[in-house]
């Protein structure tokens, strides 16, 4: 049976990803900081809490794998919204910390492992973030342009050993993380919480947020065997995002 690793699997985006994957065969390996998320997943999967910026954790839960066919870096936090000259360093660092770092770690732990198996799939979950600049949200864009950056490495680097990498780049996902990231715009442009979904909605040519399933079948394509060839790809699943700067 193969495996597979989804980091931030106890909600959202990274519990679609588990859900799918287990209902394509795969022996589901999920960890997440949420303890309480971990509890409520299915008693099939193997749940582990892990910090995906810590290395020690990361480390410490590589060392649990007896194997690894497909990585989902899929751990990340929407960081601060606020102009530039607004964002404290921390709040910098941690944003940056999550989401580049977190990639790094995991593909730093999974690339060994998969070289000596001569196969595997690493697919980090980046945004449209990372493909555009977004306004008030530079934490946020320059870690996942970053991991746009780490994962085309990645693929030329790991390659030549039968290992793929992509990068899924989410639009608006339905669900309380998007909830949020609205609230805090509106608070930040003086806009309501409706103004600002609409502006993301009309900015897509579906004209439509897409949801964690979405992402999740992406996901396991990439991981299967019919994306065999597909490898350093940006791909973004977003319902063609046009417009990165909502203005209703």
């Amino acid at each position: 049976m193969k495996r597979v690793l989804v980091t931030a699997g106890g909600s959202g985006i990274g519990h679609a990803m588990a859900t799918e994957f287990d209902a394509a065969g795969f022996d589901v390996w999920v960890t997440d900081v949420d303890e309480a998320a971990l509890a409520a997943v299915p008693s099939n999967w193997t749940a582990v809490r892990c910090d995906a910026s810590n290395e020690a954790e990361m480390a410490a839960l590589f060392a649990r794998l007896d194997g690894l066919d497909v990585l989902c870096a899929n751990a990340g936090i929407a960081g601060p919204t606020a102009l530039v000259e607004d964002i404290d360093l921390s709040e910098w660092q941690q944003c940056v910390s999550v989401n580049l770092e977190g990639a790094f770690l995991a593909s730093k732990y999974a690339a060994p492992m998969m070289k000596a198996a001569g196969s595997g799939v690493i697919t980090i979950t980046s945004s449209t973030a990372g493909i555009y600049g977004y306004p008030n949200r530079a934490a946020y864009s320059a870690a996942k342009w970053g991991m746009i950056g780490l994962m085309k490495t990645l693929a030329m680097e790991l390659g030549p050993f039968g290992i793929r990498a992509n990068a899924i780049c989410p639009g608006a996902v339905e669900g309380p993380r998007m909830e949020g990231v609205l609230e805090r715009e509106a608070t930040a442009k003086g806009m309501t919480r409706d103004q600002v979904y609409e502006g993301y909605a009309v900015g897509t040519s579906m004209r439509a947020f897409v949801t964690a399933k979405d992402i999740a079948d992406m996901a396991v394509f990439l991981g299967s065997d019919s994306a065999r060839m597909v490898s350093g790809q940006v791909i973004s699943v977003d319902g063609h995002t046009e417009n990165p700067d909502p203005k209703v």
